[in-house]
């Protein structure tokens, strides 16, 4: 009943014009061709800040290809998460990286992509990587993760 519920629903929105997963700021679009504003602090390996214009490692690296993807530039911007992630609730940035983990405390300033990489730690546990996205941009953040999956497998 639920699932013929949801189709039902899905049917009409689709008929309002509605699109699903939607993005109420417009990331996708705004960003798709022209510019995705990311924010990057650093953690290595995932993210390297060694004094140059763009960071490296494992997630700029994927950031690129994702920005690729959109026909997007990247503008790069560096700070602590605290700076980060404020400027991503004011507007200021389209997507955060920087290591973060999926129980990230800072899950409560934007939304988390589901686990896109699983590493070891030394003491033999296992971290979930994830990137932060501004809150209620779904399509954003689905397209995102469709990338993440079909890049790492996970």
């Amino acid at each position: 009943m639920a699932l013929a519920s949801a189709a039902v629903a899905a049917v009409a929105l689709t008929g309002c014009g509605m699109q699903f997963p939607n993005d109420p700021e417009g990331t996708l679009e705004r960003v798709r061709g022209d510019v995705l504003r990311v924010g990057a602090t650093e953690h290595r390996p995932y993210v390297e800040l060694d004094g140059v214009d763009e960071p490296t490692g494992s997630e700029p690296a994927l950031v690129e290809e994702f920005a690729e993807r959109l026909d997007a530039d990247i503008a790069w911007t560096m700070g602590s998460e605290a700076e980060l992630l404020d400027a991503l609730e004011q507007g200021e940035l389209d997507l955060v990286i920087g290591g973060f983990l999926h129980d990230t405390p800072w899950a409560e300033h934007g939304a988390t992509t589901r686990p896109y990489v699983e590493a070891q730690t030394a003491d033999g546990s296992t971290e979930q990587h994830v990137m932060i996205v501004p809150m209620g941009e779904n399509a954003f953040l689905v397209e995102l993760e469709t990338f993440l999956h079909e890049e790492t497998g996970a």
